[in-house]
């Protein structure tokens, strides 16, 4: 039986201190979804061997593999694709959900799941980028979850390169150790020097921009809201500058942008010129007196690195840095 939509459970908290789940080890059950985009067999089942090479116990859920019959860019129909999500969520056997890649779907099946039973539960690990970003923001701002912006399992970006394999099982089963806690990038730049500190949030441009106005949206608040408090992580794929432009002038607009800490800068592949591009972030974002950086090797690149969401982090624009200053697993 598919989830039926449910009121949104209350926010949960957007600052430090929020639960966390625990790590994995030898023998975790995890379950890998496909909430958004058509999925390739073949990079599916080579995800799942490496997860099964780490000592996990890989169940695939049973709508991951499919296809929507009319709109061929869905992995099957949203009442599947949600059903799957939230069982793995409920189930009290499994101790993370994966995701087997973007693409496009995930707002489609958000206000499906039950937030109210979601909430209910123990927290669990939660792993994926670029459209599940709607995911990351619904599960910090009903559930007040950390989780984690990591490389899609049925995607090239983790299955061809080892370095974004090692990220990601460090952040699974040993986010304590030191070479996990500090992210530093060859040929940062500073469009905004400075150091800022905050909670680490955001991930795909596009998907923050068209979220907002949604339950799901940081919308600003007489009290605070928006990304306020935040180092705010951005970057996109495949977007020209005028419509870059558009996104972040939709989301200072909005106010989103009111009172965050600082923002870090990631990959713009197909974006056109790496300076074209910069000069937008440069017109857009230099106003906010925050320090922005350019250059953080996040995204949609290869090797992918895994980023907490939801942890307090210190970004130094500067040098270079963005320091984790605690982890989203226990």
């Amino acid at each position: 039986m598919s989830p039926e939509p449910s009121g949104q459970a209350p926010a949960g908290p957007l600052t430090a201190g929020r639960p966390r789940p625990p790590r994995l080890r030898a023998g975790s059950r995890v379950a890998v979804v496909a909430p958004s985009g058509r999925n390739d067999p073949g990079l599916v089942a080579g995800g799942c061997r490496l997860l099964a090479a780490w000592g996990l116990e890989v169940e695939v859920a049973p709508h991951a593999l499919a296809s929507h019959p009319d709109l061929h860019y869905l992995a099957g129909g949203d009442a599947g694709r949600a059903a799957d999500l939230q069982r793995a969520w409920l189930d009290p056997g499994v101790e993370a959900v994966l995701c087997t890649r973007g693409g496009y779907g995930t707002q489609r099946i958000v206000d499906r799941l039950d937030w109210a039973a979601m909430a209910a539960v123990p927290p669990k690990i939660f792993t994926g980028f670029s459209d599940i970003t709607a995911l990351h923001e619904a599960f910090a701002l009903r559930l007040g979850v950390p989780t984690l912006h990591a490389p899609n399992v049925g995607g090239d970006s983790f299955t061809a390169f080892t370095e974004a394999q090692d990220g990601l099982r460090r952040a699974l089963f040993e986010p304590d150790r030191p070479d996990a806690r500090v992210l530093a990038w060859d040929g940062a730049d500073r469009l905004v020097p400075g150091r800022a500190a905050g909670l680490t949030a955001g991930g795909n441009l596009s998907l923050l921009a068209a979220g907002l106005g949604t339950p799901d949206s940081r919308q600003p608040r007489p009290s605070g809201g928006g990304f306020a408090g935040c180092i705010l992580l951005l970057e996109d794929v495949n977007e020209e500058g005028y419509r870059l432009d558009r996104m972040l002038t939709q989301l200072l607009r909005a106010g989103a942008l009111d009172d965050v800490r600082g923002i870090a800068l990631g990959s713009w592949t197909g974006c056109g010129p790496p300076e074209a591009v910069r000069r937008v972030m440069q017109d857009r974002l230099g106003g906010l007196d925050v320090p922005v950086a350019w250059g953080l090797p996040f995204g949609h690149t290869a090797p992918q690195p895994t980023i907490p969401l939801g942890v307090p982090a210190e970004l130094d624009a500067g040098q270079g840095t963005l320091a984790l200053l605690d982890h989203a697993v226990a």
